[in-house]
């Protein structure tokens, strides 16, 4: 439910080139970007993969950011992440984040690695559970998602709240790296058809489950309470700042293995759900059937945007 205030504003910027789309984006919702007196400055990218560029958040987007943030605000700046399956900093590695760390002086965080706190969602039988929540990500009083826009194959979209929410969920490297490389070999050959089934869903989670020591693994409880832990998690980590690059999207078997969309464009905007559902408009899909960002617009509970006073 929004609070009553003027509507939110969104730029929507297209043309050929990443950066300078992300850059015009930032400048047109400039006046809404408060900085103030923030202490914490966490940007957190996406790295569902640490290795293919399609779905992971490209250095030239956060170089964009940085580059709109350096001369805004004296607070300390952190680039954050919690990969999915593999260790964070191969996607660091990989997608040349260590060159931003050099030019900007911002450090580089693994969030699996960081203190947590205890979060409540629900099983799949809607019994609470703790999940363990980077404190990096809690305590920050000022959070800035950007990723690119993505289809799902369990929640529909990947847009700056999950992102800002599955990256904040703890994923414990004790394992080693073979359970990565079992899901990883899974998704990549499972029909897409399969893997969108109830079924599978349920048999993934209580088959692999046990076995990942996976936080962000033990969030997917069936597509209902996903949506609904998804929100939950949400209220305490939402981004106050969303950057959508849709340069290159991704569309089919996403979030990992779908194929490139040549959008072109860039979506910027203080308030993440209002990024959020023009993003989803765009690529073609009803924001009411997107579970988690409906429960952040209904009346029957608080909206987890930033329409809200911090907690």
């Amino acid at each position: 439910m929004r609070a009553a205030k003027a509507l939110a504003q969104v730029a929507l910027v297209k043309g050929d080139d990443r950066y300078t789309n992300i850059t015009k984006a930032l400048e047109l919702i400039a006046g809404d970007v408060a900085l103030g007196q923030k202490r914490r400055v966490l940007i957190k990218p996406n790295f569902v993969s640490t290795t293919r560029q399609l779905a992971a958040t490209h250095v030239e987007a956060i170089r964009a950011v940085l580059e709109f943030l350096k001369n805004r605000t004296h607070a300390e700046m952190v680039i954050a992440e919690g990969a999915a399956l593999a260790d964070t900093f191969d996607g660091y590695r990989n997608f040349g984040y260590q060159a931003l760390a050099r030019d900007y002086h911002v450090t580089l965080v693994d969030l699996n690695r960081d203190a947590w706190v205890p979060l409540m969602v629900y099983d799949r039988d809607l019994r609470p559970f703790a999940v363990r929540v980077a404190r990096t990500v809690v305590e920050s009083d000022y959070r800035i998602s950007v990723g690119p826009p993505k289809t799902h194959d369990a929640v529909v979209v990947t847009l700056s709240l999950k992102n800002m929410v599955m990256g904040s969920v703890i994923r414990e490297e004790t394992r080693g790296p073979g359970n990565a490389r079992v899901l990883n070999s899974l998704g990549s050959v499972i029909p897409r058809s399969v893997k969108r089934s109830p079924l599978y869903e349920s048999v993934k989670s209580r088959a692999l489950g046990p076995f990942s020591h996976s936080d962000k693994f033990a969030m997917h409880q069936g597509y209902p309470a996903l949506n609904l832990n998804l929100y939950l998690v949400g209220r305490h980590v939402y981004p106050h700042l969303a950057v959508i690059d849709g340069f290159e999207a991704m569309e089919g078997d996403g979030p990992v293995f779908g194929d490139p969309v040549e959008l072109r464009l860039a979506i910027a905007s203080a308030d993440f759900l209002a990024a959020d559902t023009v993003a989803t408009r765009i690529m073609g899909f009803d924001v009411n059937d997107v579970g988690y960002l409906y429960y952040c617009r209904t009346p029957l509970h608080h909206r987890c945007s930033t329409s809200l006073a911090d907690a």
